[in-house]
Parts: structure tokens; sequence; C-alpha cells
């Protein structure tokens, strides 16, 4: 997952609000992404996404309107949920039984 995409602030505005994300929020978001120099991790992004109401669903949408593909949205999410399971219950480990 080493792709760059770039949205303007006005388009990411109006994908955000066209999902019902608050004009507050949406000012909130950009000022968090402004004080990392415009740019954000992909994982930061949805986890922003969540922690502003936004379903996983709509998170998946507003990834797809700024082009990303959906190989990528489905790494995305999977790498949120290892890091949130990792945080919640320690190292995943595999175990594998013969």
């Amino acid at each position: 997952m080493a792709n760059t995409f770039v949205i303007n602030r006005i388009k990411l505005e109006q994908v955000l609000a066209a999902f019902k994300v608050s004009t507050k929020n949406i000012d909130d978001m950009l000022n968090q992404i402004n004080k990392t120099h415009r740019h954000i991790n992909a994982l930061a992004f949805v986890s922003m996404l969540r922690r502003y109401g936004v379903r996983p669903a709509d998170a998946s949408n507003i990834l797809r309107r700024i082009g990303v593909d959906d190989v990528t949205i489905t790494d995305i999410f999977n790498m949120l949920d290892e890091q949130n399971i990792s945080e919640t219950y320690g190292k995943v480990v595999e175990l594998n039984v013969d």
C-alpha cells in the first residue's frame, strides 16, 4: 500500500458533506490534516472518520470517491482491524496445530 492519493481541500469538504459529516467535524478534520503539513496516512484518515461517527461503509465510499481502489480499501480496513485487535488484546499470533 505505497500509493499516494491527492484530493484538494474543497473536493474533500464536498465528499465529507455528501456523507452527512457536520461542518464542525469537517473543519476539525481539516485542521488536524493541516497540522501534518496536509498529509495523512490512510489508516489515520479512516480512524479519524470513525472517531467522527462515519460508518465503515461510508468511509469505504469516501475512499472510493478520492480514487482509492477496492483492494487497497480492503487492505486499509484489514490493517486497521489488526491494529485495533493488537491494541486491545496485545500482539496477534498465528498458531498452527498439526
